[in-house]
């Protein structure tokens, strides 16, 4: 006969036991463990949410690493980890809300854009670009901005990987900034520019008769 208490024992010992292969130090193990958590469905959040409030690093890295992939977790518990003082916590967050976007990520994502950490910005970019046209607007304010050094203003950075997404979500709005920036002397802002418009069709617009 089976007994119901003992499967509960099993199914907690199993828990526990791939979550201590989870953050024991060995890689191998750990990635072993990750598709076993997901199988556990909604029995493994709750241990899976108290390792990314960890002190360490490890820790919060492979615990979002599991929910990033869950089908049972929800992008709105990745987006605090895109300010983790670790970089590798953000980048496993912006790694994150590519495979599971939600438009309620987009302001940070943008944000993430000007991070010191250049693998956080190019992956909040994937994550933006996974987001479509509900993230255009936010995109193109911060391509308008200037790259002086002043409180507010975007980097020159932040607006050429905005300018990479918006090339790649491909809406129409963009045309008149992507137009604009045409204008300035940045070969790297001119390219992605150029970019977007000939994925536009519009690859014949801005070329200046000799």
């Amino acid at each position: 006969m089976n007994c119901p208490f003992l499967r509960l024992r099993n199914n907690v010992s199993s828990l526990q036991d791939l979550l201590s292969d989870l953050t024991g130090g060995s890689e191998t193990r750990a990635e072993k463990a990750v598709p076993e958590l997901i199988d556990l469905g909604q029995e493994a959040i709750p241990a899976l949410l108290d390792l990314t409030r960890s002190s360490e690093v490890d820790h919060r890295w492979w615990g979002l690493r599991v929910l990033a992939q869950s089908p049972h977790s929800q992008a709105e518990w990745l987006i605090p980890f895109l300010n983790d003082p670790a970089r590798e916590v953000r980048q496993c967050a912006a790694l994150g809300l590519a495979i599971k976007p939600a438009e309620s990520a987009t302001q940070p994502l943008v944000q993430a854009l000007r991070d010191e950490d250049s693998m956080v910005s190019s992956l909040a970019v994937n994550a933006l670009v996974k987001i479509g046209k509900e993230a255009v607007p936010a995109l193109i304010e911060v391509v308008k901005q200037s790259p002086e050094p002043a409180e507010g203003n975007a980097p020159q950075s932040a607006r050429i990987h905005a300018l990479r997404a918006l090339a790649e979500i491909r809406d129409h709005r963009a045309i008149a900034v992507m137009m604009k920036v045409m204008e300035e002397d940045s070969a790297l802002l001119q390219h992605w520019a150029k970019e977007g418009l000939d994925r536009l069709g519009l690859d014949m617009v801005y070329i200046k008769p000799v």
